[in-house]
């Protein structure tokens, strides 16, 4: 199963109103970065143990870490938990800018440095997320 077979089953096996909230999110982001890469994580470890709750991702970014070391991870991430949606924005270094610029006037959701969680898309002003999201993809590594 490929990636984009992957998120659809992720997506289908979601109660609604989830399925159709996260379905909508998923679409809008494909518009908005077309050509970004995608991924799935299913949230378990190597062994199978499910530490996360599964995630989709867009783009692609070197995470480098102090010991030198590297790997590849997503820009933008979006997950559906138990209170409602989480996007993530990774990579940023300054982890005030989410919450000071978009935190105000995003609408009914909390800002972290790198999480944007809100109920329902119908909480937020998706004009709002889309500039959160496109200052991510804008200032993450993408080598």
């Amino acid at each position: 199963m490929d990636t984009a077979e992957k998120i659809k089953a992720f997506l289908d096996s979601l109660s609604e109103p989830k399925c159709a909230e996260m379905q909508v999110l998923h679409t809008h982001i494909l518009q908005l970065f077309p050509k970004a890469k995608l991924w799935f994580l299913d949230g378990k470890d190597e062994t199978g143990k499910v530490v996360t709750n599964p995630s989709i991702g867009y783009g692609q970014y070197t995470i480098h870490y102090k010991d030198g070391s590297t790997k590849e991870f997503y820009q933008i991430g979006i997950s559906s938990n138990s209170t409602g949606i989480s996007v993530y924005v990774m990579g940023l270094e300054d982890k005030k800018y989410l919450p000071e610029t978009f935190g105000n006037r995003i609408g009914k959701a909390s800002v972290t440095g790198y999480c944007i969680k809100f109920k329902t898309v119908k909480d937020i002003k998706l004009d709002i997320l889309d500039e959160a999201m496109c200052y991510g993809i804008k200032h993450t590594d993408n080598d």
